[in-house]
């Protein structure tokens, strides 16, 4: 380790000696002290890889830095949903999470779509057995929809068991109808099986999540659908990416390399690739995978009758996720500007992507310097941060923590704190 820290101190020093800064202009360009940045250079500090993202792109290193500092290891995994003796049909029993106890409203509000769902699914085999199935697939997709829209406002803890009881209602009804109409709901089974990874992901259990996701795969190959496969790798590349994994996360998504595939999976794959690149700090190589995906996401043609994978609510998903990497790249700033248009962009409703979006944008700007206006951005999005309790939205949380760290005595820091520390540590049920 000491070893390491004199190998990157050395190679830091050397290629800001060359780009003809001295320690003061440097460590007024990355908004780092100057005594910080001479304990790195010395080896007395262990550089994070955030932070040789960030020397890379001051000093447009092309990742010679990021490539000196090790990944941080996996989160450890925890498995609040899988009960003791196991699965219903397959799919993992829910148990909610250790995180924030829901409100009587959101209880309420998850209570009520399950107990539709389930009257809805009851009452439709009649109709699915009298010609009626086209009614009861259309029904079932509106109620997709709004148990979607339900996770975009609640904690996943309060989401999760609803979504399971979903997918085992429809797999269950599906055994009763005619094969047209049976393999519809089963292709919906599916989708709430991997809305339910997603949801798992969010309240920080990897392992539950990629279990659901490989059931999801199972219910739509049971239904004729093989894509959802392939989107599986996707999804598993989204997990690998917030564990910091840049290897992974590019083996993964490259994976996904059959130009069979819908142009959405392939579009969202590339998404990906990018990230996995922006982690290594190579530049080109991302900007050039997020070209692909803009190109292959307008070739999308979405069936009306079918659930969308992925986001439902970024208009320009390309531009997020181009100010999402060039954060990752050291590019603050720029990332900034995009960040600021894009987040405008963003329906009220969906909660979820606006606390998400919204921190990686204060991120941006507390990395770039812009203290005030960081912690401007970020003090109306705690409350939308505790109210969805998502795992991956308090990763980039706990990072503008740490930035801001850096300048604890600034007024709007102390400020921003104590509701900072809130969100970051919400009471356990």
């Amino acid at each position: 380790m000491q070893e390491q820290r004199r190998v990157f101190g050395a190679e830091l020093r050397r290629l800001r000696t060359a780009a003809g800064l001295t320690l003061t202009q440097f460590a007024a360009s990355v908004h780092y002290s100057k005594g910080q940045i001479s304990k790195l250079e010395t080896g007395q500090k262990q550089p994070t890889p955030e932070f040789a993202r960030l020397c890379d792109g001051a000093l447009g290193a092309d990742g010679s830095l990021a490539s000196l500092v090790p990944p941080p290891g996996p989160r450890a995994l925890h498995d609040p949903y899988e009960a003791p003796g196991a699965a219903m049909r397959g799919i993992p029993s829910a148990e909610p999470s250790k995180s924030r106890a829901p409100t009587r409203r959101q209880v309420m509000a998850a209570g009520a779509a399950g107990t539709l769902g389930v009257a809805g699914m009851t009452s439709g085999v009649a109709e699915a057995s009298g010609g009626m199935g086209d009614g009861l697939l259309e029904t079932s997709r509106i109620l997709f929809d709004q148990h979607r829209r339900l996770g975009q406002l609640s904690p996943p803890g309060v989401v999760v068991p609803v979504l399971t009881e979903q997918a085992q209602a429809l797999r269950r009804l599906a055994e009763h109808c005619g094969e047209r109409t049976g393999a519809g709901l089963l292709n919906l089974s599916a989708r709430y099986a991997e809305l339910a990874g997603w949801m798992a992901q969010e309240a920080g259990d990897d392992a539950a999540a990629v279990r659901f996701t490989e059931h999801a795969v199972q219910v739509a190959g049971a239904a004729g659908d093989g894509d959802l496969a392939a989107y599986a790798l996707v999804r598993r590349a989204l997990i690998s990416y917030y564990r910091a994994d840049a290897k992974e996360t590019i083996t993964l998504a490259e994976g996904v390399d059959n130009r069979r595939l819908p142009p959405r999976i392939r579009g969202l794959a590339a998404q990906h690739l990018a990230q996995g690149h922006a982690l290594l700090g190579d530049h080109d190589a991302c900007m050039r995978h997020l070209d692909t995906s803009r190109a292959l996401l307008e070739q999308d043609r979405p069936d009306p009758g079918v659930p969308v994978l992925g986001s439902t609510n970024l208009r320009d998903p390309v531009t997020m996720i181009t100010g999402w990497c060039l954060l990752d790249l050291g590019r603050p700033r720029r990332a900034a500007d995009v960040l600021d248009a894009a987040c405008a962009a963003l329906p009220p409703h969906a909660l979820r992507n606006q606390a998400r979006y919204g921190v990686r944008r204060a991120l941006a700007h507390a990395v770039g310097g812009e203290i005030d206006h960081a912690c401007a951005i970020a003090r109306p999005l705690l409350p939308a941060v505790r109210a969805v309790d998502s795992a991956t939205i308090r990763l980039d949380l706990r990072r503008l923590a740490r930035t801001l760290t850096r300048f604890r005595k600034h007024p709007a820091v102390v400020e921003l704190s104590p509701d900072l520390t809130a969100a970051l540590h919400p009471t356990a049920a």
